[in-house]
């Protein structure tokens, strides 16, 4: 199973950053983090690497009811969206909920999985 839903677009990098954060706002997420792993990296290991950013978003009516459900959860929130940099082209890549929650021995977080890919999956598309 794919664990990704995932886009390839043109433009630039941060362009890709703005339209993906207002996607997500569009369809009830915020980003409650943002990683420039790039910039980690280079601190961190002194390495250079592609423009790489992970947008940790959250629907915060999903994951109350998601808590609600499953208190130990939150391990897997938010669900991460990453925004990289390939030769030239920009991808915009979110986590698979319902193959994350495979993981997960609780029934009742399949409906809410399939109605967060839904979401995400809106997002990736209409970017």
């Amino acid at each position: 199973m794919k664990y990704y839903i995932s886009k390839t677009l043109s433009g630039s990098f941060e362009n890709a950053i703005e339209k993906v954060t207002e996607a997500l706002k569009a369809e009830g997420f915020g980003v409650l983090t943002e990683i420039d792993v790039r910039d980690t990296l280079k601190k961190k290991l002194d390495v250079d690497y592609k423009p790489y950013r992970i947008l940790g978003a959250c629907n915060p009516h999903f994951a109350y009811q998601a808590l609600q459900s499953e208190d130990k959860i939150g391990t897997m929130l938010p669900c991460n969206v990453i925004v990289q940099e390939n030769q030239g082209q920009v991808e915009v890549s979110a986590v698979d909920p319902m193959a994350s929650m495979m993981a997960v021995e609780n029934e009742g977080l399949a409906d809410l999985a399939a109605q967060v890919k839904s979401k995400l999956e809106k997002v990736i598309a209409s970017i």
